[in-house]
């Protein structure tokens, strides 16, 4: 893109307020308001996933991101009223391609998929609309006002979350914004300033910030705080021993586990894991979910079922976890367990999938958890 000369210009009508005004700051009269920018963003020179136009309010980022990139500026989207949220995309994308690129940006909860827009957070919907402008536009994107109605931990994890989903979808983003504190988090391949008129290329990003999780013993009330989120149902066992990782002393995620007390190999089982939706897509959940089986699988074997797509995707690929059952749904019938292969999920039948634990243990933490 060679160098772009913007001029806007609009007609400056003088009431008596603004007559008032001129000869209080002894402003010219003028019978037009003109703003100019000159623009140069080089973007064929280098392939590129994501760039980032940011710099103060009233510094021409909308009107040069308008001017720009017209076609490609998403406006605000019409949401049904009452349906799901699922409803609202393209009518041609199946359910398990829509529910995969919600995972992709971070909003990893089914229960919340069911619901209309209008009664999400803005976190979930801040999710939600980059998922859906990612889907309405698969080539080349660009939107502007990125993660202004958002806290700023949300807005920095959830900016991980996408850049890795965009980058892996091959897709072009470009997120216009005031913010600053994203950069790090969204790591795009470009940077233009328009208050400075400076365009930078980054050839050598650098990887996303590292998140700090503290992690505690909680008793199972802690669970009011993720029973919503999870998949499965709000239900927890009475003898479930609970863990809860603060980010920022702020509760993030949450994994419960109770004993198995089998015949022959007893062992511990994960029995609930849910990671907030404001933390998602950064991988919290299954780094809480494989610390906590470091701890058990001292003692005694750590096993684990689960039904999220994200999450068996994540075991499956992992060399912590072994698959000891393939996805499959699991029936009970006359007392015995049932297998079979099935490609029809419900709640006498969900696909899931089995795992044992097989990294190193933590023993000391183990110990100082009270749990050897």
């Amino acid at each position: 893109m060679s160098r772009v000369d913007i001029i806007k210009e609009s007609n400056i009508v003088r009431t008596p307020r603004v007559m008032q005004l001129e000869g209080i700051f002894g402003i010219a009269v003028e019978k037009k308001s003109r703003v100019e920018f000159s623009v140069e963003i080089p973007l064929n020179d280098h392939a590129w996933n994501i760039g980032l136009i940011v710099g103060p309010s009233g510094c021409g980022k909308t009107t040069i991101a308008k001017t720009l990139f017209h076609k490609e500026l998403i406006g605000d989207f019409k949401w049904f009223e009452n349906k799901s949220i699922l409803d609202s995309f393209p009518n041609d994308m199946g359910i398990k391609e829509i529910t995969g690129l919600l995972s992709s940006v971070g909003f990893s909860s089914p229960p919340s998929w069911l619901r209309p827009f209008r009664v999400l957070s803005n976190g979930e919907q801040f999710r939600v609309t980059i998922a859906r402008t990612l889907a309405e536009q698969p080539k080349f994107v660009v939107l502007d006002e990125f993660t202004s109605v958002v806290d700023r931990t949300v807005a920095q994890i959830g900016s991980s979350a996408i850049a890795k989903s965009v980058r892996r979808r091959q897709q072009k983003f470009i997120a216009v914004t005031c913010h600053y504190d994203i950069i790090d988090w969204l790591n795009p391949d470009w940077i233009y300033q328009p208050a400075s008129e400076e365009f930078q290329w980054r050839c050598e990003r650098q990887s996303r910030p590292p998140i700090s999780l503290k992690i505690i013993n909680v008793h199972r009330s802690a669970w009011s705080l993720f029973r919503k989120h999870h998949y499965l149902d709000s239900t927890i066992h009475k003898s479930a021993n609970c863990f809860m990782a603060l980010v920022d002393d702020k509760p993030a995620a949450f994994t419960a586990v109770i004993h198995f007390p089998h015949k022959t190999t007893p062992s511990f089982r994960e029995h609930r894991t849910v990671c907030l939706p404001d933390f998602q897509g950064v991988g919290i959940g299954n780094a809480m979910s494989e610390y906590v089986a470091s701890l058990y699988v001292c003692k005694k074997p750590y096993t684990s079922v689960t039904g999220h797509p994200a999450m068996i995707r994540h075991r499956a690929r992992s060399s912590l976890w072994r698959m000891t059952r393939k996805p499959s749904t699991v029936q009970h019938q006359y007392g015995f367990q049932r297998i079979r292969k099935s490609r029809v999920s419900g709640s006498a039948g969900r696909i899931t999938a089995s795992f044992q634990f097989i990294g190193p243990g933590r023993r000391k933490e183990a110990m100082r958890f009270g749990l050897i």
